[in-house]
Order: C-alpha cells, then structure tokens, then sequence
C-alpha cells in the first residue's frame, strides 16, 4: 500500500494556521519548539512508513483470535506495538513525573493521526491508553498514579475503557454491573462488558480496564454510576504482574473491519478493582476518557482517509483507461480528478479543525482560560463527527476511483472502508455528538459560537483584496450559519433542535473548512493550497446552505408519520 505520512501537512497547519508562538510561551509548553516538533513530526512519520503501514494487510488477512483463553494478535503486532511503546509515542502528552513528555495535543493528535492511516487497528491500543492515562491523571488516588502510569505511560500495560453492556450502549445509566466494597479500599466487580477495544491481547503484560458499575444502593441511571481500575492481573506489592484476577475474555466480536484490533466481551467474576474518583462519580471520570477518545477518533477517520486517498491516486495514476485531452490515465478523467480534489480538500478541513481544537485544549491546559476550555467543548463533536465522516467518505470514493478493482478485496481499497465505518459510531454516535453541539454546547446561548465565526468573518475581510469571490462567500456562509445559530438557541424545544442537529454539525464543519482553506490559500497565493481552496469553495462550501435549510425545519415532518405508517 501506498501510505506517506503527511508530515509537511501537519508542519503547515501548526506553523501557519495556528498561534503556536503563543502555546511556546507558555510555561508549560516552552520546550516544544519549532526544532522539536519537526523532529518529532519527522520521526513519527519515519515509523509509520517503515514500520506501522506495512502490518495494515496482515491485519486484516489474519485476524486477531482468542485460543483456548489466550488472545493472539495479528502478525507482526507484537513487534509493532513494542516500536511504539518504545519510542515513547504512548506518553507523549502524558506527565513527565511519571515517565511521560508533556508534549502538547496538537503533536500527540498528529501522531496519532499519522498512525492511523499507518494502521488504525493497531493504533487504537496505544490510543485506548492514552485516554486511561488522562483518567487517572485527573482522577485516580495517589497510589494509583504511582503503581499504573508509569506502566501505561511504558507501554508495559495497556488500558481500556468498559462502558457498553448488552443492554446499555449509548444509554450508558441501564448498565447492570454492580461493584461492592470489601472495606479494605478495594472493591469486588461482576458484571459483563461487550464491545471492548484491545480488552485481551498479547501485546503487553497487563489489560487495566476502567470499568463503570454500580454499588449497592446508588440511583439508576448515570448518576449512581462509580468508576472502577480492575486489571487482568493483580499487581504485586513491588510493581510486577501477580496472578489472575476473576476478569475472562467470552468472545472476540466478529466486526465489518479493524480485524486486527481484538474487540473483547469480558466476564467480571469477583474480580478485584480500586474505585478512581468519588463515588457516584464514574460519569465525570470517564468523560475525561472519553472526550479524549473522541478528539482521537477524529483523527482515526482523518487518517485512515489520508491512506485510502493516496492508495486511490497511486491506482489513478496508473490505471489507463479511455481518452482524455489532459492526460493518460484515469487521474485525468473529470469525474475521477473531482473525486480526487474532493478527497484531498476535506481531509485537509477535517484535519485543519481537529488541530484547532487540539490547539484549544492545549491553551486552555496552559493558561487555565475558560474561554479555551469553552472552545474545546464546542469544537470536540465537530472534530469527531467530522473527521469521521470525512473517514467514510473518503474510503467510498476510493472504492469509486477503483471502479470494479475497488470492490475486489485484493486490491485494498475497500479495507479502509470497512476499517472506518465504526468510527461514526465510536465514542457515542456522530447522532450523538451533533445532540451535545446543539444543546449542552449551546447553554452559552450561542456565544462561543459566535466568536468562532467573528473569526471566520476577520478573515474574510482581510482575505477580501486578493480573493475578493472566495472571501465573500466564507463571509456569506458564516452569516447563514450565525442567523441559523440564533435561530436553533431561540428553540425551547430540544426536539427541534435534535431535528436538524446532524445537519447543524455538518454545515459548521463545512464553513470551519472554507475558513481554514481561505486562509490557507492566504498563506500560498498562486500555489496549490489556493488551487485546492478555490476548489473547496466553489463546489463543496456551498452544501452549508441547504444543510441549514434543514436545520430550520424543525421536528414536525420528522413525526408526520406514525410507526405503523413508517413500517407498512
């Protein structure tokens, strides 16, 4: 396969669309200069070309499975989780007290990102203990910070998080385990978990999970949830892996793609766990997990997107077929280069708004301004649901450039489709997040929202002289998406904003990226990122307008219908 790392990608968003000057001058992040982050860009890409990309068809050919109670990975897993573990890319945002870098998210987001498109299956174990490693940062006791980071930090022992049951997927409040106090401050943990991301494997010595279950008396629903660290195995007093604790891998799902990447349902029998945070506190534990997750999923369908883009235009420059005036090949055809273009100018936008908000999170980690955990907040679901759309979309239209070849498994192309699919529905659902954009996120009344597009329309103005058409119509577009803003915050009725909440999400992640390629081309007047905005501009910009259009609906047409009318 075809994957280049898109290292100078990364280097262009981060020294020219972002104010990474003043993330250096913060105290926290002074060391990640200019110097290092090159470095560290470039390394990352080193590994994910060379040693990463080549374990993707593996993966797939040869699943992970579960013999006689032992998970064994795909081939060559082990060697490379270890290349990653060793080369310190698992902490690299992680506390340096405890072994990690402290290096800011837009680096740990672009590697990560990189990964993905390296081998996204195997990049989610690294990503599942990242997000642990953030959890019990915030969270956990003293002692657990002590015993557990230093190993998940390593690489020594993985995390996972345990949220979804058979019963209680998104509606994370009906889950039945149940968790009980021994009066030592360990608890004992039963109940079932499916779905579990690398939950059993034979990449490390230890599985620490983060388990959500409920103790005796506690409310239903989410706020009577407690959040548990239950291990594979128990540790010993000085650190070394102690004997099995009552948690069994059942099963390994069966799934679409990431065949590689070991997809658990764990049995909790008696198993012995820690509580990490307050009791009744597993919800907001966990969040801090899974916003984490979330930015990282993103980045999940950012980079399997960039892998299966430049896997369909090493098949279009080579693919002779038909006569074109612009050249030999398919790449020439006008259907084949708009899918193309159309490929290259959202995975950029995508990319360009997931760095943003890993910018965000690092400001407001570095100053301790609401105003950037604020911006955060609100660009987290876009982040995720975009990049994640953009994912799918991306590896469908590989398949297209493939013609007949992309629907034969030989070639590749349609693995990262089937390997992206679920990255819509990680995480909570893209459904979900739009939800949380149109209601949680809009509790300031629209207010962070609009500072975003003040931004937007700055730049418009500025770009005015030398773009005059594709200055106006980011302008244009950002006003639609105000007044379509102020509508949706005026709605009393959450249902009429859910109604077009998908819609919503989408619209605001098209006008994000007619921003971000404004002001890329900007930046490179006469280059390619000014061909490749005008692009964006002109012919996928403008799918705002009608996805605002359904935005200002509302709910009635949605219940027109009743169930027996929808079914017959």
């Amino acid at each position: 396969m075809s994957f280049r790392a898109p290292v100078n990608e990364y280097r262009f968003i981060i020294d020219t669309l972002l104010d990474v000057d003043a993330l250096r001058q913060t105290d926290r992040f002074a060391e990640a200069t200019e110097d290092m982050t090159a470095a560290i860009l470039s390394e990352a890409g080193k590994l994910c070309d060379e040693v990463i990309a080549p374990l993707q068809r593996p993966g797939d050919l040869h699943p992970a499975r579960l013999e006689n109670g032992v998970v064994r990975t795909s081939p060559g897993f082990v060697d490379g989780f270890r290349a990653i573990a060793e080369g310190g890319w698992i902490g690299m945002g992680a506390n340096p007290e405890y072994g990690g870098m402290g290096l800011p998210m837009i680096l740990t987001s672009a590697v990560n990102e990189m990964l993905s498109g390296a081998c996204i299956a195997l990049q989610l174990a690294p990503l599942m203990s990242q997000g642990q490693i953030e959890a019990l940062e915030h969270h956990a006791s003293d002692a657990i910070k002590e015993l557990y980071l230093p190993k998940l930090i390593s690489g020594e022992w993985t995390g996972t998080m345990n949220l979804t049951e058979p019963q209680a997927g998104s509606d994370v409040g009906a889950l039945k385990s149940k968790a009980e106090d021994n009066g030592d401050g360990t608890y004992t943990i039963n109940g079932q978990k499916i779905y579990i991301s690398w939950g059993d494997h034979d990449v490390a010595d230890n599985v620490c999970h983060l388990v959500l279950a409920r103790l005796p008396g506690a409310p239903e629903g989410t706020k009577g949830i407690s959040l548990f660290l239950v291990p594979k195995f128990l540790p010993n007093e000085d650190g070394t892996v102690g004997p099995r604790n009552g948690v069994t891998t059942v099963s390994l799902e069966h799934k679409l793609g990431l065949h590689g990447s070991p997809t658990a349902v764990l049995q909790y029998e008696n198993a012995k766990g820690w509580m990490v945070g307050p009791e009744q506190g597993g919800m907001a534990a966990m969040f801090t997990m899974m916003n984490n997750a979330r930015l990282g999923v993103g980045g999940q369908g950012i980079g399997v997107a960039e892998a299966a883009y430049h896997h369909a235009m090493t098949y279009a420059l080579e693919r002779k077929q038909g006569k074109s005036l612009h050249g030999f090949t398919i790449a020439a055809h006008a259907d084949v280069r708009r899918m193309l273009m159309a490929m290259k100018a959202d995975i950029f936008a995508a990319r360009a708004i997931a760095l943003t908000c890993a910018y965000a999170i690092d400001m407001a980690n570095a100053t301790d301004d609401a105003t950037w955990s604020s911006r955060a907040a609100l660009l987290t679901p876009i982040a995720k649901a975009f990049g994640t759309e953009v994912g799918i979309r991306v590896a469908d239209m590989g398949i297209q450039v493939h013609g007949g070849m992309g629907f034969v498994e030989e070639t590749g192309a349609a693995q990262f489709f089937r390997d992206v699919r679920v990255t819509a529905i990680y995480e909570g659902t893209n459904g979900i997040q739009a939800m949380d954009l149109v209601a949680r996120k809009m509790m300031d009344g629209g207010e962070m929202a609009g500072r975003l597009l003040d931004e937007v329309e700055a730049t418009a103005e500025a770009a005015r002289a030398d773009f005059p058409r594709m200055a106006e119509a980011v302008w244009q577009a950002s006003e639609t998406l105000r007044e379509t803003t102020d509508w949706l915050v005026a709605q009393e009725d959450l249902t009429d904003r859910f109604a077009g909440a998908v819609p919503y999400l989408h619209a605001f992640a098209r006008v994000l990226g007619g921003y971000f390629h404004l002001s890329a081309a900007m930046a490179d007047r006469g280059g390619p990122r000014e061909k490749l905005a005008r692009f964006y501009i002109n012919r996928l910009l403008p799918e705002h307008a009608s996805l605002l259009e359904q935005v200002r609906i509302g709910q009635d047409d949605l219940y027109a219908m009743d169930l027996d009318e929808l079914s017959a």
